[in-house]
């Protein structure tokens, strides 16, 4: 493909070079060139005026491109094509772009900032022209990664909805998108890096709030958990699936649950077992009962594994214990 410029820093592609039936052809190679592997859609594949321009930021890059409605597919395909990855953190500046990415959903407008994942498929819906354009930073994904916690989980987002930094990320990418030409390359690679600084801090805000309330959840999970087996602690045979089913949860979860709080099903529920034995023998009003009528009255099926268990947990045998 022919580049309309000589400077190795700032290529621009215009389908108006090209005759009506090989415009959309042309376009398709120019945002494979200035994004990585894309596969584009259109209902026309004969006249499709459109523009990309790239200008390269350090390791990064704008890419200005101005288009008619179509659609964009970051496929299977054409991720294992790729021998790069980043992010695309896309600046809508006219018409309206939908983000598709697992099951995620998000709708750019004039004015706001959205980023997507090019390790994982996306589609990018292009629509409410009759031209749109978007100015898109194409971000290394060590860049970006680098700034996040390790563990980060990543998904499709509207960046410019933070409400502490939003507004900075869509000034910021103003500015650069504006001025990525005018000022010195060493400059506008500061400001790229300030954008990444302020899209991380946005990202992060993020995943602390997430983490706030799955531990919350957790915590609320966890004393539904103890009460289920509480209510059941005297029935025979009490099962991991039998409180899961009672909390709406699955077995997995309760196991993962107890090794949260540094235990097991099984250690948890003959604790509580012994616990509640433990009162019954000290309990002038059962001072009539036999011991192995409270052993079995609290679940426990043998009388020498009760006996056994009891010693190891309080010191002393049963009856040892209520003679105290």
């Amino acid at each position: 493909m022919e580049q309309v410029t000589s400077r190795p820093r700032h290529v621009i592609w215009n389908t108006a070079v090209t005759p009506p039936d090989e415009q959309f052809s042309y376009y398709r190679e120019a945002i494979c060139q200035a994004f990585m592997n894309l596969t584009p859609e259109s209902v026309t594949t004969s006249r499709f005026p459109a523009k990309v321009e790239a200008i390269k930021i350090g390791t990064g890059a704008i890419n200005r491109v101005v288009f008619p409605e179509h659609t964009v597919h970051r496929s299977r395909a054409d991720i294992a094509a790729s021998t790069e990855s980043c992010f695309y953190l896309n600046f809508k500046l006219a018409g309206r772009c939908r983000m598709l990415q697992g099951d995620s959903e998000v709708s750019l407008s004039r004015g706001q900032v959205g980023i997507v994942d090019s390790d994982r498929e996306v589609t990018l819906l292009h629509d409410r022209g009759p031209m749109l354009e978007v100015a898109s930073f194409w971000v290394p994904s060590r860049a970006l990664r680098d700034r996040l916690p390790p563990s980060f989980d990543f998904r499709a987002e509207r960046v410019s909805d933070d409400p502490h930094v939003g507004h900075l990320i869509v000034e910021t990418a103003r500015s650069l998108n504006a001025g990525a030409l005018r000022m010195a390359e060493e400059d506008s690679i500061r400001l790229f890096d300030v954008l990444l600084d302020l899209v991380a801090l946005s990202l992060s805000r993020r995943a602390r709030t997430q983490a706030v309330e799955a531990a919350s959840f957790a915590d609320a999970t966890v004393l539904a958990l103890r009460r289920a087996i509480h209510e059941r602690l005297r029935e025979p045979g009490l099962t991991v699936a039998t409180v899961a089913g009672a909390v709406g949860i699955s077995e997995r979860y309760v196991h993962k649950l107890f090794e949260r709080s540094g235990t097991t099903f099984s250690d948890y529920l003959m604790d509580r077992r012994l616990v509640g034995a433990a009162a019954d023998l000290k309990d002038p009003a059962s001072g009539g009962r036999a011991i192995g009528a409270i052993a079995f009255d609290w679940g426990f099926s043998d009388l020498s594994h009760f006996a056994r268990r009891f010693k190891q947990r309080f010191g002393c045998r049963p009856r040892d214990w209520r003679a105290r």
